[in-house]
C-alpha cells in the first residue's frame, strides 16, 4: 500500500519584483508517495524548478501548507537532497574527494565514509575513477559523480532539476536507465523535473503537468509501463499515447 510522504495544499509563490508582484506558482496540491518517481513537466518559467526548490527548503513558499512525514516543512532537511543541472563538482578534489564532501560537512564516521564512497562509486559505475579528478571525465561521468554525491548521506527524498538536460541524447539516454536501476535498488523518493516529455514517460511513475505561469497543477498522467524498464519500452504504443496525451495537455500537438 502506498504511503503518502509529501503533501502541497494550496501552494502559492509570489516574488515582489521591481514592476510588481510575480506570480510563479498558483494553488497547487498535491501528494507524493513514499517510493515513487515523479516528474514535473512544463514550458520554460512554469515554476517547476521553483516548486522543486520549495520542495527542498531552499525557497519559502508564500502560501499554502507542505507537509513532508506528518510534519510541517520549510527548510533544508538532511533527509532531503538536491541534484541540478550541472554536477558543481570542485576541481581541486578528486572523486573520491568529491562523493566524500556531504559526510565530512555532516561530521560522519570517516571509515563508515569510505566505505560508503566506495560502495556509491561501484553503484554508479565509476569504481576504478576515484582518485581522478572532475577535468578527466565525460559530462556524463561527471553527472554520475554527482548522482553518487546526492546519495552519500543516505536521503530519503531526492529532489533532481533537469540533471541531465545538458547532455547528448545518447548519453542522456544512457542515464535515464541508470538512473532507473539505481532508484530500483535504493527505493528513494524521486521528483524529477525535465522539459522533456518522452524522458519524463521513461522515468516515472506519475507526471505532474504544469501550466504556463502562473504555475498550475494542469492534470497528472499515471504511466501504465510495465518495470523494471528498459529502451525498449519505447515500442509500447502506451508510452507514445502518453506523450501525446501530455503534449495535448501543453497545448503544443498541433
Amino acid at each position: 500500500m502506498l504511503m503518502g510522504l509529501i503533501e502541497g495544499t494550496g501552494l502559492d509563490k509570489v516574488y515582489s519584483t521591481a514592476t510588481g508582484p510575480l506570480v510563479a506558482l498558483t494553488n497547487v496540491s498535491f501528494t507524493i508517495n513514499e517510493g515513487e518517481f515523479i516528474s514535473l513537466v512544463g514550458p520554460s518559467g512554469c515554476g517547476k524548478s521553483t516548486l522543486l526548490s520549495i520542495l527542498g527548503g531552499l525557497e519559502q513558499k508564500t502560501d499554502g501548507d507542505l507537509v513532508l512525514a506528518g510534519q510541517h516543512h520549510d527548510a533544508p532537511r538532511r533527509d532531503i537532497g538536491m541534484m541540478f543541472q550541472t554536477s558543481v563538482l570542485f576541481p581541486w578534489r578528486t572523486i573520491r574527494q568529491n562523493v566524500r564532501l556531504p559526510g565530512e560537512i555532516l561530521g560522519l564516521d570517516r571509515k563508515q565514509q569510505a566505505e560508503r564512497t566506495d560502495e556509491l562509486l561501484d553503484l554508479v559505475g565509476l569504481n576504478g575513477f576515484g582518485d581522478r579528478y572532475p577535468s578527466e571525465l565525460s559530462g556524463g561521468m561527471r553527472q554520475r559523480v554527482a548522482l553518487a554525491r546526492l546519495l552519500a548521506h543516505d536521503p530519503r527524498v531526492l529532489l533532481m532539476d533537469e540533471p541531465f538536460g545538458a547532455l547528448d541524447e545518447f548519453t542522456r539516454e544512457t542515464m535515464n536507465v541508470e538512473l532507473l536501476r539505481i532508484w530500483e535498488k535504493t527505493g528513494k523518493t524521486v521528483v524529477f523535473v525535465t522539459h522533456n516529455i518522452g524522458e519524463a514517460v521513461f522515468l516515472s511513475d506519475r507526471i505532474f503537468v504544469m501550466t504556463p505561469r502562473p504555475g498550475r497543477l494542469e492534470g497528472i498522467v499515471e504511466v501504465d509501463l510495465p518495470r523494471p524498464r528498459t529502451t525498449e519500452v519505447m515500442r509500447d504504443p502506451r508510452y507514445t499515447e502518453h506523450v501525446y496525451d501530455i503534449r495535448r495537455m501543453l497545448g503544443v500537438d498541433h
